[in-house]
């Protein structure tokens, strides 16, 4: 199985929790890395279309790591979906590109669990928060698996850092089908 892991941080200078995720994936077997604003920078419209879906065509699952960003995808990640998933080659006529392959969501969030709940600040859950990505998935006929969230991961400390890298790696090695939102 091969997986393909696009990353995607608007400060990556500040990004400890997603740095030691995008290291854990880079060295795991038959996982390739896509860090979107080390090809890219910010600018929005820079993407190399043909490259970016060759690397997705040669995947069994897409996982994408990112922060939530005003409780949303950041931008480059956004633009990336919006540019790369074309008309025709994800969906419309012709286009399957995706169609069977894993969806798999990694973010991290500044806040703690009980901001994303029915009862904390925002009244949503992280599955709400995502909603979208999960509606894409399955609209251009991927299998969307449960997102994996790690709460108020600015400052971990190193023990919480390796829970993290565990459980990130324990989810990039799981049998495809095993983890499916269901």
């Amino acid at each position: 199985m091969k997986t393909l892991v696009i990353v995607s941080h608007p400060y990556p200078e500040q990004s400890n929790a997603i740095k030691a995720l995008q290291a854990v994936a880079e060295q795991s077997a038959d996982v390739t890395v896509r860090n979107l604003e080390s090809l890219y920078g910010s600018d929005l419209a820079a993407f190399d279309m043909a490259a970016e879906q060759r690397a997705a065509e040669a995947a069994d699952r897409l996982v994408f790591l990112f922060p939530i960003h005003w409780f949303n995808l950041t931008p480059m990640l956004k633009a990336y979906l919006n540019a790369v998933w074309a008309y025709g080659w994800a969906f419309g006529p012709g286009g399957t590109a995706l169609k069977d392959k894993e969806m798999q969501i990694v973010v991290t969030a500044g806040a703690t669990a009980f901001t994303y709940s029915s009862e904390g600040m925002i009244q949503s859950s992280m599955e709400e928060v995502l909603t979208p990505m999960k509606a894409s998935a399955y609209y251009v006929g991927m299998q969307y698996n449960q997102p994996l969230a790690f709460y108020q991961a600015m400052g971990l400390s190193a023990e919480t850092t390796r829970e993290i890298e565990r459980q990130f790696t324990e989810r990039l090695q799981a049998p495809l089908g095993s983890v499916l939102d269901r």
